[in-house]
Formats: structure tokens, C-alpha cells, sequence
């Protein structure tokens, strides 16, 4: 008995859906622009967003110059956001902005656009172009908008956005030692910590530097060989100071004994 109940409801729904699909598929091949319109809305209010941008995109050539084509275009627009469409997404809020600087809803598609750009932005061991973007695009939203109900989360997406960029530049850096391109290292390092002087990679970035600087001393001819050991005894310092119970300090503390005993040693020879 429940199989059979089961089996009625089964052919029901697909009855109901093929009959829906039916209707849709007729709705667009017809040349009723007010009912594509009507039904347009229906679908976009009930969250079938894929079906209402198929009909809005045939209406806007009809509804163009008319009150109504304001709102088409920028339902059109947020369909794509809403089916994750980014791309799509922020070409058309940005051609509604342009056509409609007036809209009361300017400041929403301005906000949504800057949020497909963010939503484009990938992991950070790729290309950052689109991350770059982004970041512009929020940032020109908060200047003209610094108000908005947005502005927390137009902040919080630049936060997440330049910490991926960080993230990026400070591996590129650290990817010179790895390779053992020691000069290259050290001057990536310096070139990230003058770039994001509050970088929560700071710490890691001196370390890098100093254990680039570490294999070019300790490497040199005895011409050049003091005075970079004695440029990492200032290294040294400097990364003591800022951060005396740092993660890398038994590391650091064996090096330096390494550099002062060779430092002892040149300074014994010359007085001999």
C-alpha cells in the first residue's frame, strides 16, 4: 500500500514538474514580453534565479527606455550574483550603474559588484590579478559610500583580501631562500617587510633574511667575511628586540654562536 502511495506521488511530481517545464520552455519561445516580464519576477521571487535570467535577458531589448527597464536590469544583474555568476555578475551591475546613477539602488549593485570582484579572487598561491581588483573596487566603494550598511563587510573582505596578498608576496620571498638564492632572499624579505610593515609574517620574514644573510657570511672570502658577520650580530639585535621569546630563537642563538666564534677567530688572526 505505501508503495503504491509512493509510486502516485512519484509520477505526480514528475507530472507537475514536466508540465512546469513545459509552460517555461512555451514562455520562452513566445513574444509576450509582459508575460515573460510577469513571470520573470515570479521566478526571481521564488529563488528560481536561472529561470527568471533567461526571461529577463529576452525582455531588456523590449523594455529599453521604458520605467520598467531599471528594474529588469538590475534583477538581470543580481540573477547572476545569486547563481554565483561573479563574472556575469559585475559586468552587468556596472552597466545598470552606468545606465542608472541616479537608482535608488546604485549603492546596493556598487556593493555587489565589489563583492563578485571578491568572490573571484582565488587561493593565494595563484595570480592575484582578480585579488588586486577586488580590493580596489571595495575600497572605491567605501570612499563613495563610507556610511553604507555595507561598510563592515566592504572592511572585512579587505582584510581577508589583503591578508591573501600578504600571504602571496611573503611565499614568493621566502621561496628565493628555498631555491638558494640567498642575495635575491634578502632583498625579497626587506622589499615584503617595507610593504606590509604590520604583517603578521614580519617575524618570519626577518628570519628568512637572516638566515639568507647567515649562508652568504658565513660562505664569503675573508675579504668581505667580518663585516657580513658583523651585519648579522645587527640582524640579530634587531630581531631580539622586536621579539625576545621568538619561535625561531634556539635557531638563531646556535647561528650566532657559529658567527661570534668566526668573528673571534678573524679578529685573533689579524692580531697575530
Amino acid at each position: 500500500m505505501k508503495i503504491k502511495v509512493f509510486v502516485i506521488l512519484l509520477f505526480a511530481i514528475f507530472g507537475i514538474c514536466t508540465y512546469s517545464c513545459s509552460d517555461y520552455q512555451k514562455l520562452l519561445n513566445s513574444d509576450d514580453a509582459s508575460a515573460k516580464y510577469k513571470q520573470a519576477e515570479v521566478y526571481y521571487n521564488s529563488g528560481e534565479y536561472r529561470k527568471a535570467n533567461r526571461l529577463f535577458e529576452q525582455i531588456i531589448p523590449k523594455y529599453r527606455g521604458k520605467p520598467q527597464a531599471q528594474r529588469i536590469i538590475f534583477f538581470f544583474a543580481d540573477s547572476y550574483f545569486q547563481t554565483k555568476s561573479y563574472y556575469l555578475a559585475a559586468y552587468q551591475y556596472e552597466n545598470f550603474i552606468k545606465s542608472y546613477p541616479k537608482s535608488q539602488r546604485v549603492q546596493e549593485a556598487t556593493f555587489k559588484a565589489a563583492m563578485s570582484y571578491y568572490f573571484q579572487s582565488p587561493k593565494f598561491s595563484l595570480d592575484q590579478d582578480d585579488t588586486n581588483t577586488a580590493v580596489e573596487k571595495l575600497q572605491i566603494f567605501l570612499n563613495l559610500y563610507p556610511s553604507s550598511e555595507y561598510a563592515e563587510r566592504a572592511n572585512q573582505m579587505i582584510a581577508e583580501l589583503q591578508e591573501k596578498i600578504e600571504k602571496k608576496n611573503f611565499e614568493i620571498a621566502k621561496q628565493y631562500y628555498t631555491i638558494r638564492d640567498y642575495k635575491a632572499s634578502i632583498k625579497a624579505n626587506d622589499n615584503f617587510i617595507s610593504s606590509f610593515p604590520g604583517t603578521k609574517y614580519r617575524e618570519e620574514a626577518l628570519f628568512t633574511k637572516f638566515i639568507s644573510s647567515y649562508q652568504i657570511a658565513v660562505n664569503s672570502i675573508d675579504t668581505k667575511k667580518k663585516d657580513r658577520l658583523e651585519e648579522l650580530v645587527q640582524q640579530y639585535n634587531t630581531m631580539i628586540r622586536y621579539y625576545p621569546e621568538s619561535l625561531f630563537l634556539e635557531d638563531l642563538d646556535k647561528k650566532m654562536e657559529k658567527v661570534n666564534f668566526d668573528i673571534g677567530l678573524i679578529n685573533q688572526t689579524k692580531a697575530q
